[in-house]
């Protein structure tokens, strides 16, 4: 399969998105004489092949993602390192990660394809969340800056990852965080989760006090009494706004305009998320990535 095959119109307006603030990073990167003292880098944590094939099955408890096995779905996560590569000012590095052995012998192929780009081009393969918590402790955020792109298939991305990343105060994230594919999948409507499926939600959003933002309690009448229980009332728009409030309490700045990601039946799927890291540079990033989203 050729990896620049990027799929239809739906993923390139998508795709367009992270390509607009990429170039516009790069930009700012040559021209401001200030910046032109940093090193921008792009890093890519589930940068896949150039293309994306489906998703191992889960087992049968976590099995509820067959959205994405669809074409929407697949090709949006096709073509981020591509269009990385592409852009003009280029990055003055690249890291690519992506733990399948094959998959990253395919980015090697498509870090050929851009002979003059490639000496800046670093594959790794190791799992992502182990391996950009240990980098973004030993990079030097006095001379680097750096935009990531988190494309996970599903709830790969741990909070504790997120954390790490807002942390350095200088990486400015986009991020799809799986709104239809996952999480709401995961959100039981008569009851609490089971406790594998709740362990799977604190564990990407960081906190617990999803329960009680997603469930309310009521009081219903039963043959042994009065019994408490929880029912959902989260829908998609406010499992969105939790997320951007959950990236609030870390980041400097965050777009509060995510772009959702519908399939063909105008389900959300992902949502795509911006958080500025770097404080001086925060309002700037924050007015360019929310034109983009509202576009």
């Amino acid at each position: 399969m050729p990896v620049d095959e990027f799929g239809g119109d739906w993923t390139a307006e998508k795709l367009e998105r992270v390509r607009k603030y990429l170039a516009a990073y790069t930009v700012i990167f040559a021209r401001n004489p200030q910046a032109q003292k940093l090193i921008p880098m792009y890093v890519d944590a589930f940068a896949g092949t150039g293309y994306r094939t489906k998703p191992p099955r889960l087992d049968a408890q976590t099995a509820l993602f067959e959205e994405l096995a669809e074409p929407e779905a697949e090709a949006f996560l096709k073509g981020s390192a591509r269009i990385a590569l592409e852009v003009d000012p280029p990055f003055k590095q690249y890291v690519f990660i992506e733990q399948d052995a094959g998959r990253a012998q395919e980015l090697e192929k498509l870090k050929q394809q851009f002979a003059e780009r490639a000496p800046r081009v670093i594959i790794v393969r190791e799992d992502a969340n182990t391996y950009i918590k240990a980098w973004c402790k030993r990079t030097d955020w006095r001379i680097c800056r750096a935009v990531m792109f988190l494309d996970p298939y599903g709830m790969q991305v741990d909070w504790s990852l997120i954390e790490a990343i807002a942390k350095t105060q200088a990486v400015d994230l986009w991020i799809l965080f799986p709104l239809g594919v996952a999480v709401n999948r995961l959100l039981t409507k008569a009851e609490l989760p089971p406790e594998k499926w709740a362990q799977a939600l604190t564990r990407i959003l960081g906190t617990e006090e999803w329960r009680d933002a997603f469930y309310s309690r009521q009081i219903e009448a039963t043959l042994f009494g009065d019994q408490e229980v929880r029912m959902k009332e989260a829908d998609f728009g406010k499992i969105g706004r939790y997320f951007v409030e959950r990236l609030e309490t870390i980041f400097t700045a965050v777009a509060n305009n995510p772009f959702p990601l519908r399939n063909s039946r105008n389900v959300p799927l992902y949502l795509l998320c911006f958080a500025a890291g770097n404080p001086r540079a925060a309002s700037t990033a924050l007015k360019i990535a929310q034109n983009i989203l509202r576009a």
